[in-house]
């Protein structure tokens, strides 16, 4: 790093770790509970018969848009950040637009109506997601990095929790759910909006390229990201349908509320999980068989549910999935801030980064497309088992964990 482009050392008094886990938890619900639940309800009412082809088009466009808006925003808060106005401005413009997609989302009546306002929400969760990632690598300290990555955790559950009450309080109505996933979001995004980063402008020990984390380093741990993440669009995305394969027509009365509890268990168990492994992967000798680990457990529920018989054994099997995909995607945010090449450019980066969370949606909704049915989810499963086990292999190369 040059000395005329010095790091901001920042003081103590920057904003404590909560804050930025709640910040992170409005982040999830913003697009948790819209897309796994409310949005496959809503492509279900609007073409029941073509509801994978729909839904699976959603995925692939909102994936696009997803992309490059957040290295738009990720571009444009760095922009911000080097002039001296910070972030978080594009965070407050990112919240206003997507209460604003929301209404849209609520007056959808056609297919084209509905992939248009997904479309503005993933523009808008986009421009508050990338800045928030930014934020974080430059405001938390490296010691507190594994820490970081549980809390990060945090925000399934408690989306997952909201969803659950969201289907089963039938009186709130599409309109009503969305006002409260939107109240939701702002309690928990507003607190970091208004605390500002105090930042030292003092020069940091000028950083030799030689220093710096190797850009490979970050490629094998975005690919190996890719992978995990490619195999949760459908346990997650797909998981109503999924369950219609198993559970009898005449028992699916109660299936979207069912299904919310299962979303509520699936997150809530990895949580303290995640919290421990994460103060045992601050130690960066165990980072990667830490994130090994959770990586097989994922794959293995993946396996149990393509095996399933019953609405139980398959809430189980994809318990045993969230507990290693939650592990690994919170500890691998968290640890993977060490990973950034160059902290002038972190909005950028980590745009780039995130596609290895928007490119699953693509390749997943096209896995999906293509091996899976309405009556027959049990082949593409198990073809994200593998890609799971691959993922969980390729961390395997990061050499700067050691």
């Amino acid at each position: 790093m040059s000395p005329s482009n010095p790091e901001p050392i920042l003081s103590r008094s920057s904003p404590p770790l909560s804050l930025f886990g709640l910040a992170n938890v409005g982040g999830v619900i913003a697009y948790l509970p819209l897309l796994t639940l409310l949005v496959p309800l809503k492509v279900e009412a609007i073409s029941p018969d073509g509801r994978i082809a729909l839904l699976s088009l959603i995925a692939v466009s909102g994936a696009v848009v997803a992309s490059l808006a957040n290295i738009l925003f990720g571009w444009l808060s760095d922009r911000s950040a080097q002039a001296g106005r910070g972030r978080r401005l594009w965070i407050a413009i990112g919240l206003v637009g997507i209460l604003a997609s929301y209404a849209l989302i609520g007056l959808a009546t056609t297919p084209v109506s509905v992939i248009t306002a997904i479309l503005c929400f993933q523009l808008a969760v986009n421009a508050v997601l990338a800045p928030l990632m930014a934020i974080m690598a430059e405001e938390i300290p490296d010691a507190k990095r594994g820490m970081a990555g549980g809390l990060i955790a945090l925000g399934n559950p408690a989306a997952a929790a909201l969803s659950a009450w969201l289907v089963g309080e039938a009186m709130l109505g599409e309109g009503g759910r969305l006002a409260v996933v939107g109240g939701m979001i702002a309690v928990c995004v507003l607190p970091l909006i208004l605390t500002h980063a105090r930042a030292l402008n003092v020069p940091m020990v000028p950083e030799t390229a030689r220093s710096r984390p190797p850009r490979r380093d970050l490629w094998i741990a975005g690919l190996s990201r890719l992978l995990i993440q490619i195999a949760g669009v459908v346990p997650q995305g797909y998981l109503l349908y999924y369950f219609q394969t198993i559970v009898p027509p005449a028992e699916r009365a109660d299936l979207p509320r069912w299904i919310g509890q299962v979303f509520t268990l699936g997150f809530i168990v990895p949580l303290p999980i995640a919290l421990l492994f994460g103060r045992a992967a601050d130690r960066p000798e165990r980072r990667k068989y830490v994130l090994l680990l959770a990586a097989l457990v994922a794959a293995a529920g993946l396996v149990a549910m393509a095996s399933a018989q019953s609405r139980e054994a398959g809430a189980a099997a994809f318990i045993l999935y969230t507990a290693g995909s939650s592990v690994f995607a919170a500890l691998h945010s968290g640890l993977s801030f060490q990973l950034l090449p160059d902290p002038r450019h972190r909005g950028r980066d980590l745009g780039l980064f995130n596609l290895t969370n928007t490119l699953p949606s693509l390749l997943g909704a096209m896995l999906a497309w293509v091996f899976a049915t309405p009556q027959d989810f049990d082949t593409v499963l198990l073809v994200l088992a593998l890609i799971t086990m691959s993922g969980g292999l390729a961390i395997l190369g990061v050499r700067t964990w050691r």
